[in-house]
């Protein structure tokens, strides 16, 4: 249990654990709020602009979250942080405002939406590498699970509250709540101590620093796996307040508080997953591939459940697998990536893991207004499972390589297995016997 939770013993890492983790409840307050405004509220609000609303929150992350990628690693980004966070927290309150007024539209959600994504694609890099700031690297990939516990964690508490709040008071003042949890993460990035951040040396601007960043992950053949399966499964698969809004109000006619507690009961598998995540210490490919089959295989069953009550149930594996996919994906990038490119590599993961919203979230909606609730899910579902399947064969033929071992003023030998990888111990046991037995026949 000591190793789950190693990195809150660092002072400025428990200070942004506990910072982010209020603003993250207030996140996910309004993520429900405002699908909820949209899809039930307004009068001209459907599924399909649910799925508008999605893709144009997430769109400018995926424009221009290189160059924010670029100024994370030039910038100071608790400085950065602080700003993006500021803006965020201002644009809530607009929104808010506008609902208790009474004068909001469908196309004002939108424009919102649109900006809200705008500071996002600033505020997502920095905020994913500033933990690199926070923790030695012999912490990062614990500190990065906590990280998705902690926004899990959220996940449990904002939805369910978020929905009591809606049928109590209306969404409008969800808005302004999470207007306020703001001040969470901008009072916690102050309060750190400056001396116990990690120095790192910050690239100086010169030409070609985006190609550099492009090149390094076009070089890492992992990397691109990981990035292909996140871009599929989070497009088509990974769209819960969409597809479990409809669900809970086409499908099983349930209100504003049932579509909120099937959230937070999707975030106690989310947060299974998040903390197992926190005990390994170097997450792999393979870790990410089963996730993801994983995840493909509970959601279809999800989609199957004819009552709401199953449905509800089959919520906590399809958490649990999506986000050992995603913390698993998140953590290897970080700790496997050369830390004066981390800012640009962690851009372009966040760019194909966002470039499937705006492409994807409409579909789901048109799939769910046209084909019905079960597909929306049943889609996402099906792709999951193809491209686990797909890339898993495609890395288990790139593993048959050759590996050749060379020892100083010794023989080499060469290995060549086309079934499995030979461990280098066994490489180094087979010379050491051929040596013997080279000796044996010198003699």
């Amino acid at each position: 249990m000591r190793s789950i939770f190693a990195s809150l013993s660092l002072f400025n890492y428990r200070v942004w654990f506990f910072g982010a983790l209020v603003a993250n409840i207030g996140t996910w307050m309004q993520r429900v709020a405002q699908d909820w405004l949209v899809l039930a509220v307004l009068p001209d609000g459907s599924a399909i602009h649910v799925g508008v609303v999605t893709g144009l929150q997430f769109l400018p992350v995926v424009f221009l979250s290189p160059f924010a990628g670029l100024i994370a690693d030039r910038m100071d980004r608790r400085k950065m942080v602080i700003a993006t966070q500021a803006a965020m927290g201002l644009l809530a309150f607009g929104l808010g405002a506008l609902v208790l007024l009474g004068t909001a539209q469908v196309w004002h959600v939108y424009l919102f939406a649109l900006a809200l994504g705008v500071f996002s694609a600033f505020d997502a890099p920095a905020r994913q590498v500033f933990v690199s700031d926070i923790v030695p690297a012999s912490s990062l990939a614990n500190a990065v699970a906590l990280n998705s516990a902690s926004f899990n964690a959220a996940r449990m508490i904002g939805p369910g509250v978020a929905g009591l709040l809606v049928a109590a008071v209306g969404t409008g003042w969800v808005f302004m709540i999470n207007g306020i949890t703001f001040a969470a993460t901008i009072g916690a990035m102050l309060a750190m101590r400056p001396e116990l951040l990690q120095r790192r040396e910050r690239p100086v601007r010169a030409k070609g620093q985006l190609r550099e960043g492009l090149s390094y992950v076009l070089g890492r053949s992992d990397i691109i796996t990981i990035m292909i399966v996140v871009f599929i499964v989070g497009g088509l698969g990974l769209k819960f307040q969409m597809t479990s809004a409809v669900m809970a109000h086409d499908e099983f006619g349930m209100g504003a508080g049932e579509y909120g507690v099937l959230g937070s009961v999707l975030a106690i598998g989310s947060l299974a997953g998040a903390l197992m995540a926190a005990r390994r210490k170097r997450p792999r490919l393979r870790v990410v591939l089963a996730a993801a089959f994983g995840f493909g295989i509970s959601s279809g069953a999800m989609a199957l459940m004819p009552t709401y009550e199953l449905y509800m149930l089959t919520c906590i594996p399809v958490g649990f697998f999506s986000l050992t996919m995603l913390t698993s994906a998140n953590a290897a990038i970080q700790i496997s990536t050369d830390p004066n490119v981390r800012g640009r590599v962690m851009s372009l993961y966040l760019v194909v893991f966002f470039a499937g919203n705006p492409l994807g979230g409409p579909i789901v909606g048109w799939i769910a207004e046209n084909w019905g609730a079960r597909w929306s899910i049943g889609v996402g579902a099906i792709a999951a499972i193809l491209v686990a399947a797909i890339a898993s064969l495609v890395t288990a033929k790139r593993s048959n390589v050759r590996v050749r071992y060379r020892l100083r003023q010794r023989p080499h030998l060469v290995l060549q297995n086309r079934d499995k990888l030979i461990s280098r111990r066994r490489a180094e046991e087979e010379i050491g016997a051929q040596e013997g037995v080279n000796a044996g026949s010198a003699a």
